[in-house]
């Protein structure tokens, strides 16, 4: 994880407000999500995760309270806000006709780059996707095309960037390909608000957690600070069992020794 500097907060929200019709989906948020940061929000379906991304993202807008994005207001100023954000929503929203090399050259001209090329052949070896740049976008893997799309969401360096829930429907072995590449956009100074409902993603990844439960942040900390919340754990003692390995190994004894023996065996006449 990442060490944040002290600095003039990159999301700063108080107060925020959002209801359809008669249901109150956030009812009264508070946050401050530091530069260069990791922040996850926690919630389960309904908590109002994504619609908060939503608004951050100028997509919607707020009843009530304020929001600003790397000092820019949500509301008065969403072409500034744009300007400084990307936003990578649950599913992966490359085109499977292109390839990847092609998929980050289109967004690269769409973004007015100087050389799209470049920027796609970079980001391409910096995803671990040169190898695969030149085949359709359909034949990734899960992991392989949310790694595109973060990639596509770099270009025209961001400086924040929004992931509402990178790692939906993935297997463990492509959630940790996208919790590799979240990691190294925070260690290059991108800020990050992650929502999630995996616990374990917000450990891996967090330098805080934020808990949102019924339309407000009930709980915004580290993890030391979020476990320092509950009583002191209870030391109990359990029956170990032996692990495969160690009955192997007691069953064969000294591997060095059997090893020398089988050596010296193969050596006679």
């Amino acid at each position: 994880m990442t060490t944040a500097t002290a600095t003039a907060p990159a999301i700063r929200v108080a107060g925020l407000e959002k209801s359809y019709g008669t249901l109150r989906v956030l009812r009264g948020v508070d946050l401050e999500v530091a530069p260069g940061s990791i922040v996850a929000l926690l919630g389960s379906n309904g908590a109002g995760k994504t619609t908060l991304v939503r608004i951050l993202a100028t997509l919607v807008g707020a009843d009530a309270g304020s929001a600003s994005v790397t000092g820019y207001d949500v509301a008065a100023q969403p072409g500034r806000v744009r300007e400084a954000i990307s936003l990578t929503g649950q599913f992966a929203a490359v085109d499977e006709i292109l390839t990847g090399r092609e998929n980050l050259a289109l967004v690269a001209r769409l973004r007015h780059a100087p050389d799209p090329a470049s920027v796609a052949e970079a980001l391409l070896t910096r995803f671990g996707l040169t190898d695969a740049g030149d085949r359709r976008a359909s034949t990734y893997s899960g992991g392989m095309r949310r790694r595109l799309d973060i990639a596509m969401s770099l270009i025209g360096d961001p400086a924040v960037i929004f992931l509402d829930e990178p790692t939906t429907g993935l297997d463990p072995e492509a959630r940790n390909e996208v919790w590799a590449a979240v990691k190294e956009l925070a260690g290059k100074g991108t800020t990050v608000l992650l929502t999630t409902q995996y616990l374990e993603e917000a450990e891996q990844l967090a330098d805080r957690i934020a808990i949102l439960h019924r339309g407000r942040i009930i709980v915004d900390g580290t993890l030391a600070e979020l476990a320092a919340l509950l009583p002191p754990a209870e030391v109990q003692y359990i029956e170990k069992q032996p692990s495969l390995e160690e009955i192997f190994f007691a069953v064969v004894g000294d591997t060095e020794t059997d090893t020398d023996t089988d050596q010296a065996a193969e050596a006679r006449p």
